[in-house]
């Protein structure tokens, strides 16, 4: 069996989001190696889908890599909160929007050969629009999106996330 085996971690770096650790791994032939780990506060996104079949989306920018795309509201899951609370609080933050009950679709670790952060999506089958929503900045606008166009949106570069695209595409699959 090929497993590698973490001995131990030291912090190398720390902010309120995520830790840096250089890891001591040994190998499944007895090397060592140093390896580098981000561990992050889990990720709570969420959208819902009206009965028209479409997503509440929001279109917004990533500095990181200079794209734009479409994405379900996100952020991280504060110490002591129900992930779940925290989906629908991201939603709520982001779109204007409050779910009706968050139902959990999946859960994806998006980079984990390098974090340790866990992605969970959730959707609603209802939402009622409260508002202008509160950090308006985080997108350009926030639209009801066919999921009958996901796949093409996909293909397109439109929905660059992996996590998104995942959970999207699943939707697409569950909601006719």
């Amino acid at each position: 069996m090929s497993v590698w085996r973490n001995l131990s971690e030291e912090t190398v770096y720390e902010n309120p989001w995520f830790r840096v650790n250089l890891a001591d791994v040994e190998l499944p032939d007895g090397r060592h190696l140093d390896h580098y780990v981000i561990r992050q506060r889990p990720v709570a996104l969420a959208t819902a889908v009206n009965e028209r079949a479409e997503a509440l989306l929001i279109w917004r920018h990533r500095f990181i890599t200079d794209t734009w795309g479409w994405e379900m509201a996100a952020g991280v899951v504060e110490d002591g909160e129900d992930i779940a609370d925290a989906a629908a609080r991201e939603m709520e933050e982001e779109t204007g929007w409050r779910p009706g009950p968050l139902r959990h679709l999946m859960t994806v670790e998006p980079s984990n050969g390098l974090s340790d952060v866990r992605h969970h999506l959730y959707w609603a089958d209802k939402a009622t629009h409260i508002g202008e929503p509160e950090d308006d900045f985080e997108s350009a606008r926030r639209e009801w999106v066919p999921l009958k166009q996901v796949p093409d949106m996909i293909a397109r570069g439109e929905i660059p996330a992996a996590n998104m695209a995942a959970g999207l595409l699943l939707l697409h699959h569950l909601v006719k």
